[in-house]
């Protein structure tokens, strides 16, 4: 049989994931002058075809509730933007005895940036040196000031809202204007300003002034639905195409990552991946690798790279990979204002997410917890979402006209709120491989430990009462019997899942801001990764998400993704010009 003597091809750069950390890797690797390749687990993303922003209740099946209303409530329902999935037929997880854990995973180009709320807040200096603060936990090995300049290019290219405020801890940032409040935020802005709780202007990833070809956002408040226009972020529309443009970068779609090979060097030479189209396993090789598929993803490829020189886990001698696993505290109420049902309907449209938010506004007194956390809110007459009026029937009385009516003078009158805090790492919550369970792909799974510690107990309690006394100083009732709210377009935007509580704290994970599993430091015995991202055993890796955290703040994790991986990216770029990868 003839053979094959076509050369190798070799890659500058192999790219796992396409998310905010490795789209932002494409751009600046490529604009650099590097080929690229890049794998995605899911499909190429079309927005033409794939997002439903405008697409109105009556033009889909049931609704768009699916059969047997299976969609109702849910973040992946016909409605939404496809941005993933609670539960992947033929890809589970586990979770150990006695844990609870849900794990949000995305497959398609752009991962969960198709869907975030588009939060972007910059981690404060204190939340880099938390340990020399309060002597929990580690700082981390760089600082605030070296980060700065990152933020600054990112926000600069992407567009973010905002106000310059000089708050404490939340640092201002390259802000185009802010929208205006909407009538529900500044019932709540006025009873914050009597309660001293500092309430100001969101900042979202959401353009509103035209920038880079993109236009401004037209207002349609349906931005978890996509957006054609890209006026929001994703880095499927705003990271992938310039890297694109540049010649130099290439996808390959539907390949699930299954093992990072080391050579002899103790190098990355390669990954294997399964083509799930084909079902076979393929192989690219590169000179550098940059991991970025997601804080849990990317610890379990890295753990399902065994050798004999990393029989743990490629680059895990100090067995850290897994470990430090941290989500976002969350905590949400709701409440009832009876002055907005005197309110003229009128369009509340505006952008899809909040207007205002709360940052943490007792930065640096003594509480009864450590660390700190923001407040999210939303409500008022938006567009109704599916599964909406589900619960009408037991709520009000009547039928025909006069339920109509009750109906009509009732919606928008709920504000909700969500508590979005920083939990401390604690070594009773990591991720494994499960020894028994595998993919259908045949790849071992994660299996998740997890544990709230007091200080998170203690803030969740915390939020309860400050949501009760905004609402109550807004002159609203808390809604319904127990201390959980329904969900607002606001807090489901936000990354808050179906099940987002459980009694007053959220469960693991159900917040989607996983972070800490491979973490930076300076003693390779208890991180992964150096100042740089790069792996300290393994010269060409690095790892672009949230992994590399060594805290996870109350701030939205996203921005720093992205600010971190151009760091990154641009000290790979260097060394690549350096010969010294």
């Amino acid at each position: 049989m003839p053979q094959s003597n076509a050369p190798r091809k070799i890659y500058d750069v192999c790219i796992i994931g396409s998310g905010a950390g490795g789209g932002t890797a494409a751009k600046v690797l490529t604009e650099g002058g590097l080929n690229v390749v890049m794998l995605e687990a899911g499909p190429r993303l079309n927005p033409d075809k794939d997002f439903k922003e405008h697409v109105w209740p009556y033009e889909l099946a049931h609704r768009g509730a699916d059969v047997g209303a299976k969609g109702r409530l849910q973040m992946n329902d016909e409605f939404m933007a496809p941005n993933g999935f609670w539960d992947i037929e033929g890809e589970p997880y586990t979770t150990a005895p006695g844990s609870s854990f849900r794990w949000f995973r995305s497959r398609i180009e752009g991962g969960r940036t198709n869907h975030w709320g588009r939060i972007a807040l910059r981690f404060g200096p204190a939340d880099f040196r938390s340990h020399s603060t309060d002597g929990m936990g580690d700082d981390w090995p760089i600082t605030y000031d070296e980060l700065s300049p990152y933020y600054d290019k990112v926000e600069s290219y992407i567009g973010v809202f905002g106000s310059k405020e000089n708050i404490p801890n939340s640092p201002d940032g390259v802000f185009q204007p802010p929208p205006k409040p909407r009538c529900t935020e500044t019932i709540i802005k006025k009873a914050c300003d009597h309660l001293n709780i500092t309430c100001i202007p969101s900042r979202l990833a959401i353009l509103t002034k035209p920038l880079n070809g993109r236009p401004a956002c037209h207002y349609c408040a349906q931005c978890g639905r996509g957006c054609m226009t890209a006026s929001n972020f994703s880095s499927s529309q705003v990271m992938i195409p310039p890297a694109a443009a540049t010649g130099r970068f290439t996808m390959i779609a539907n390949a699930m990552a299954h093992e990072l090979v080391a050579g002899k060097n103790g190098k990355v030479e390669a990954v294997t991946y399964i083509d799930k189209t084909t079902r076979t396993e393929e192989r690219v090789y590169a000179k550098a690798f940059v991991v970025a598929a997601s804080s849990c993803e990317s610890a379990r490829l890295l753990l399902n790279s065994r050798s004999v020189s990393f029989p743990n886990g490629l680059a895990n001698s100090s067995g850290v990979v897994g470990r430090y696993l941290t989500d976002t505290v969350g905590s949400s109420l709701a409440g009832y204002f009876p002055q907005l049902e005197k309110i003229p309907a009128h369009n509340h449209d505006g952008v899809g997410g909040m207007h205002m938010y709360m940052p943490w506004w007792r930065f640096g007194q003594k509480n009864e917890f450590l660390r700190g956390y923001h407040v999210e809110f939303g409500g008022g007459r938006d567009m109704p979402g599916v599964g909406n009026f589900d619960g009408v029937c037991s709520e009000q009385e009547g039928y025909g006209i006069a339920l109509k009516q009750k109906c009509r003078s009732s919606y928008g009158t709920v504000i909700g709120f969500a508590g979005r805090g920083e939990m401390i790492p604690n070594e009773k919550t990591y991720c494994e491989l499960d020894p028994k369970v595998v993919d259908k792909w045949g790849i071992p799974v994660l299996r998740f430990h997890w544990q709230w510690g007091e200080n998170e107990i203690k803030m969740a309690n915390d939020m309860q009462e400050t949501f009760t006394s905004i609402i109550e100083a807004a002159g609203g009732t808390v809604y319904g019997h127990t201390r959980r709210g329904p969900r607002t377009k606001s807090i489901a935007g936000s990354g808050a899942a179906q099940g987002d509580t459980s009694d007053d704290i959220s469960v693991g994970g159900a917040i989607i801001h996983e972070a800490g599993t491979i973490r930076m430091g300076n003693n390779a015995k208890t991180s992964v990764l150096n100042r740089n991202c790069q792996a300290h055993e393994v010269k060409n890796l690095f790892v672009a998400d949230a992994a590399p955290f060594v805290t996870n703040p109350d701030k939205n994790p996203t921005l720093t993704i992205m600010a971190l991986s151009w760091k990154t990216s641009e000290y790979l770029l260097d060394q690549a010009r350096r010969g010294d990868l």
